[in-house]
């Protein structure tokens, strides 16, 4: 893979992190503030005393949260992998957690090896906004449809050009995906939370908030099932979808590995 300063004897672990993206400029490290890389990153230095690059699953939006992010680095010695994250997380701020490590082959990738990945996208709808909750939720208000949202989330299943589900600006890179679930329902215990869940191979950008919002205008009356799958013919375009909803409501739960289980 060409990776940044590995040794031939330096050894592979992958990581399990939890995180609230709320103050992070999302995953990837950039010039604008504090990401998620960049912050494990210096973790991991001040633990093996070697700067050592950090590779993501999957570069989170600014703002998206994560329970079950993974990404892989190369250390220069062995620590017991039940104690790399009680290392990390001493000098981890409490907004980021390595939750588990574990010893892998230097052919694993935490990102090329990924078959796949399940994000929530979490509404409250109800009269008025939650003051805990409102970090990892969007807010909805007015009755929503859910079981018109549930039967439209249907659309998305398959293989489909998302060209319309994709924001401007992102990668030039081919817009067909495959969806392999999609379902929307009401949080169990939580009547106003609704919960929509996306299954998926990969995504584009913005992809799961732009159809997150979609399925909103459908909850609203705005938009039928029908119009959704017209958009995924390829024909449709980015202003016939819904809007794009705020970050703070998606969270990233599961990475899926067939060659790595937590």
């Amino acid at each position: 893979m060409g990776e940044e300063g590995r040794n031939t004897a330096d050894i592979r672990i992958a990581l399990l992190t939890e995180y609230d993206g709320t103050d992070f400029v999302g995953f990837q490290r950039q010039d604008n503030g504090r990401s998620v890389q960049q912050t494990l990153e210096e973790a991991v230095e001040k633990v093996y005393g070697r700067f050592c690059r950090i590779y993501g699953c999957s570069r989170t939006d600014s703002g998206v949260h994560a329970r079950g992010h993974v990404s892989h680095v190369d250390v220069p010695f062995s620590i017991p992998v039940e104690k790399i994250p009680l290392a990390l997380n001493a000098v981890l701020d409490d907004d980021l957690v390595v939750l588990s490590a574990k010893e892998m082959t230097e052919e694993f990738h935490a990102r090329f090896n990924s078959k796949g990945k399940r994000y929530c996208y979490r509404v409250r709808n109800a009269k008025v906004p939650s003051a805990i909750d409102r970090r990892t939720e969007a807010f909805v208000p007015g009755i929503l449809d859910v079981e018109a949202m549930d039967d439209a989330a249907k659309a998305f299943i398959g293989t489909h050009d998302f060209s319309a589900f994709r924001a401007q600006g992102g990668p030039d890179i081919t817009p067909v995906r495959t969806m392999k679930n999609v379902y929307v329902r009401r949080a169990e215990g939580d009547p106003d939370l609704i919960e929509i869940t996306v299954i998926g191979e990969s995504f584009l950008y913005n992809m799961v908030r732009i159809m997150a919002g979609t399925l909103v205008y459908v909850g609203q009356g705005k938009m039928t099932k029908a119009e959704i799958e017209k958009l995924l013919t390829g024909e449709g375009v980015r202003k016939e979808a819904g809007k794009t909803m705020p970050a703070k409501g998606l969270t990233l739960e599961e990475v899926f590995y067939e060659d790595l289980i937590w």
